[in-house]
């Protein structure tokens, strides 16, 4: 039958799915093939023919809303893709969690022949890299080489000689810092040379390169994009004497470089396009070599130059090419890599060093390399949860906000987020104006997390290593004040009525689970509480007819916070939600016990 061109009928685009597709087709076919197709039973040949159409268009339709989801950050669900979009905005994933504290280390040392002091010649040095590990599998490692030998570590009698009483040994105690996790190293055999050589680590929980140096000895360094080709390497200042400053930074030219780029469970280094043949200029930049394009005309058309970037043309730096690159790198061994205070008292690799080794009775320097204690007096905590999607998608909204400054309160609470995990993190903070203070002084609110992934106030090292951070980002006219934020632990109460055809002992489980899903993650230091949130929730769960009541108290005391807090006092006159102080978290510590229903 020929079609009328008048009467052609419009092809619906908004059909999409399974049943809308065939019902389509099956509309199509009625009115333009009425002779030729008449059964549309569903035990016919033609009805499968259109159930296999209208199957492998929703599958298409299908993959393209979730190709075209994927592709833009708002929408994006897999953990990887958005991932992908935060790299092309700036953001440095972290990767595998690290934590940080301070460790107490002792160590017998021989005495004198008189007794009346430590033999010096014996005193040990623990050279950074050594290892330590917990009761609950997680290891640590020496962060900065620790020298016995200064005075500011105390010491007292540790044996004595049984005929005379005169000191035998000394017990020194030094504290030094540590960082969770253990030393790994792989080799990787590069063949010819590659543009842009992309070369995947072959091992899991990475929390951080430490070194890339090929067969010829050649080091390639970490920076935090390729088109930066200049790193600050400490100098030995030959002035230290007298102006007191161990070393100098100074700027290095690197062309043998990398970035790291992580996914969920994988680690990668990208290198540039460069190739040895390529390699021009000195080691050290000097700024007054920088072109500033001038040949030719007597103008230039800006003053400024980035000092991260002072060759001019090097291709992104020089990949490794016909060679065996051997890296090195530190890697997590726990999920949870927290300790409680007394948690780290095993001692594992230890590299030791004495300072004239050659005078030294080898039975006695095999005692003090064997006397090595520890114990944390500190908990060593730390953000040791990887961020939701939703997190990073916050998180890298900021930090893209933020341009390598500080200005704005939501600044300083991005570049929080965003430090280097092998200085610590903070699992919630927030910044406020000081408005007693006279200058511009900001408070900066943070808590950190312990060994069982709860809310509690951060140590001394990951605050004073926060400190360091800003301090290369803040105005110079901002004073910040970094302090613990209170934690209050709440339960909910709630009572329920289920529909008459629902099970209701399979209502009030679906209810609880739904609320320890919620409620996994505390809430961010000074956000309200929404009891109306609760009451929306429950409404939703499938069986649940009527929510009769929730009511939402504190615990205090025991294992939970101390800080007192009036919930009535604070709650908004129409009882929707709680109102928060600007220094305060809330947290449904156990769940299992703070989460109580009924059902009617």
């Amino acid at each position: 039958m020929a079609r009328d061109k008048k009467h052609t009928r419009k092809i619906n685009y908004l059909s999409r799915d399974f049943s809308s597709i065939k019902n389509e087709l099956i509309d199509q076919a009625k009115i333009y093939y009425p002779d030729t197709y008449k059964d549309f039973s569903e035990a016919s040949f033609g009805s499968l023919m259109l159930d296999t159409v209208a199957y492998t268009s929703d599958v298409l339709s299908f993959y393209l809303d979730y190709a075209v989801n994927e592709s833009f950050m708002d929408t994006a669900l897999e953990y990887n893709n958005v991932l992908r979009h935060a790299r092309q905005l700036g953001f440095k994933f972290r990767g595998s969690p690290s934590t940080h504290g301070v460790l107490a280390i002792y160590a017998i040392v021989p005495a004198t022949t008189s007794g009346m002091g430590i033999d010096p010649n014996y005193l040990p040095t623990l050279r950074r890299g050594s290892s330590f590990s917990g009761d609950n599998g997680a290891s640590f490692l020496l962060v900065e080489d620790l020298f016995f030998d200064s005075s500011k570590h105390s010491h007292v009698v540790a044996r004595t000689d049984s005929s005379t009483g005169l000191p035998t040994h000394y017990a020194i105690k030094a504290y030094a810092r540590i960082i969770s996790g253990l030393m790994g190293q792989k080799t990787i055999t590069v063949g010819g040379y590659e543009r842009f050589l992309r070369v995947k680590v072959p091992a899991s929980n990475i929390a951080e390169i430490l070194k890339v140096v090929d067969d010829e000895g050649h080091q390639y360094y970490e920076v935090d994009y390729l088109s930066q080709n200049v790193v600050y390497k400490d100098i030995v200042n030959s002035e230290a004497s007298s102006d007191g400053v161990s070393s100098i930074l100074k700027p290095f030219v690197v062309p043998r470089r990398f970035v790291v780029e992580r996914e969920r469970n994988n680690t990668y280094l990208q290198f540039g396009f460069g190739s040895d043949s390529e390699l021009t200029g000195s080691s050290v930049a000097e700024p007054t070599n920088v072109v500033l394009d001038m040949f030719g005309r007597d103008y230039i058309t800006d003053t400024t130059f980035d000092p991260s970037k002072l060759l001019g043309t090097d291709k992104f730096g020089v990949a490794p090419s016909n060679t065996n690159v051997d890296i090195t790198y530190r890697t997590v061994t726990a999920a949870n890599a927290n300790a409680a205070v007394g948690g780290i008292t095993k001692v594992g690799n230890t590299f030791v060093e004495f300072a004239n080794p050659l005078v030294l009775v080898k039975s006695k320097k095999d005692d003090v390399i064997n006397s090595f204690e520890v114990y944390n007096e500190e908990p060593i905590i730390g953000d040791v949860s990887l961020p939701t999607t939703d997190e990073l998608k916050r998180r890298t909204l900021d930090h893209f906000a933020t341009q390598n400054r500080a200005v704005t309160k939501r600044d300083y609470e991005a570049l929080t987020y965003a430090m280097p995990e092998r200085y610590g993190a903070i699992r919630r903070c927030r910044i406020v104006r000081d408005l007693d203070s006279i200058k511009r002084n900001l408070n900066l609110y943070v808590l950190g997390e312990d060994s069982n992934g709860y809310l509690t106030s951060a140590n001394n090292t990951v605050k004073n290593n926060l400190k360091t951070w800003l301090a290369q980002y803040k105005m110079m006219n901002d004073t910040i004040d970094i302090i613990d934020g209170k934690i209050i632990n709440i339960q909910i109460e709630y009572t329920v009525v289920a529909t008459h055809d629902s099970n209701k002992y399979d209502v009030l489980q679906a209810t609880q689970d739904m609320l320890k899903a919620k409620y996994a993650n505390p809430t961010y230091i000074g956000e309200p509480f929404y009891i109306s949130e609760i009451q929306t929730a429950l409404n939703k769960v499938e069986g649940v007819s009527d929510v009769k009541r929730v009511k939402v108290t504190q615990n205090v005391g025991g294992n939970y916070s101390d800080y007192r807090f009036s919930i009535a006092a604070n709650t908004s006159p129409d009882g929707r939600y709680i109102i928060m102080p600007h220094n305060v978290a809330f947290e449904i510590k156990f769940p299992d016990a703070d989460i109580k229903g009924t059902i009617m």
